[in-house]
């Protein structure tokens, strides 16, 4: 593997992290002036209608003839579809720094399970920094167990949308083989935009409110948000993720997750004045230092395979 493609993974991985940290920011700003369901829709709705336009460009090439479909629609029910319903009700109920840490557990259940079902088995060490990582995760949401306690619900919402999420990189590394990143990403947003516009026009039926469905759109502050969250969030970092796990295992492409918790806390405090502790500096320190490890031992261990 030539030197420039060894990093490739990791840059991806770290652009997704940020773009990703950040989605939690515009994601909290959005909910006081829109349905979840509603900015769903929006947010899978541009993804859509971007990727279309790159495919009928010919700036992308999507293929699926003689590929097995269904493993692509099991991929799109569990993110985006099952993941984000859980994620955008958790951080409705909570607030964005919260669910980044939150989300920042999802390296250890990855980890499990593909060990499980991938047959990739973590060396001791990595398995050591994949817990240091997790653990300043953990040392965060203890230490701030008295403030979450009574967002009981919005937390339980989150850990499902771990679980969800856990399950994705499981499937999107394991479907690799079978289909190219662009369009894993295209039909996600595919099953995204259909599922949840399908489920916001019922809910303006059943008000009477059809006639307001682009209403929401006359707001900048709702704009911004489905703007970066259509085109970042869903097109560029779902490009980057699964591209991420088509290269390296998924318990080192999972752990890229806890940069987006770092990033998560830091929009939180720096643009949404939310408080900002000691302990959120030691668990940041513990992150980053498991990401560092992660895959610093891990592409050393892959270099004296080869």
């Amino acid at each position: 593997m030539a030197e420039k493609e060894r990093y490739l993974p990791y840059l991806a991985g770290t652009g997704m992290a940020l773009i990703f940290g950040f989605s939690f920011l515009f994601t909290k700003e959005a909910l006081s002036e829109i349905d979840p369901f509603h900015l769903l829709a929006f947010r899978f709705g541009i993804a859509v209608i971007l990727l279309t336009i790159m495919r009928i460009a010919k700036v992308i090439r999507v293929e699926y003839k003689g590929k097995a479909i269904h493993k692509l629609i099991a991929i799109g029910l569990t993110q985006p579809v099952a993941y984000f319903i859980c994620e955008i009700f958790g951080i409705k109920l909570t607030n964005s720094s919260e669910a980044g840490m939150m989300i920042a557990l999802i390296p250890i259940v990855v980890t499990i399970l593909a060990v499980i079902f991938l047959k990739e088995f973590p060396s001791r060490i990595q398995i050591i920094f994949v817990g240091l990582s997790v653990i300043g995760a953990i040392f965060i949401i203890v230490m701030k167990s008295s403030e979450i306690g009574s967002n009981i619900m919005g937390i339980l919402l989150l850990l499902l949308a771990v679980l969800f999420g856990s399950i994705f990189n499981v499937l999107s590394r394991k479907f690799s083989t079978d289909f190219r990143p662009v369009e894993m990403t295209y039909t996600m947003m595919w099953i995204g935009a259909i599922t949840f516009n399908g489920i916001a026009i019922i809910q303006h039926l059943m008000k009477g409110e059809i006639s307001n469905y682009f209403v929401p759109l006359m707001n900048v502050k709702v704009v911004i948000a489905v703007l970066y969250l259509g085109i970042l969030s869903s097109v560029i970092a779902f490009f980057l993720i699964n591209y991420t796990l088509a290269k390296i295992e998924a318990s080192r492409a999972a752990v890229f997750a806890n940069l987006s918790s770092v990033t998560s806390i830091i929009a939180g405090v720096l643009i949404r004045n939310e408080p900002f502790y000691w302990y959120q500096i030691v668990g940041a320190v513990m992150i980053l230092s498991g990401v560092w490890g992660t895959n610093y031992f891990g592409s050393k261990r892959n270099r004296k395979r080869l």
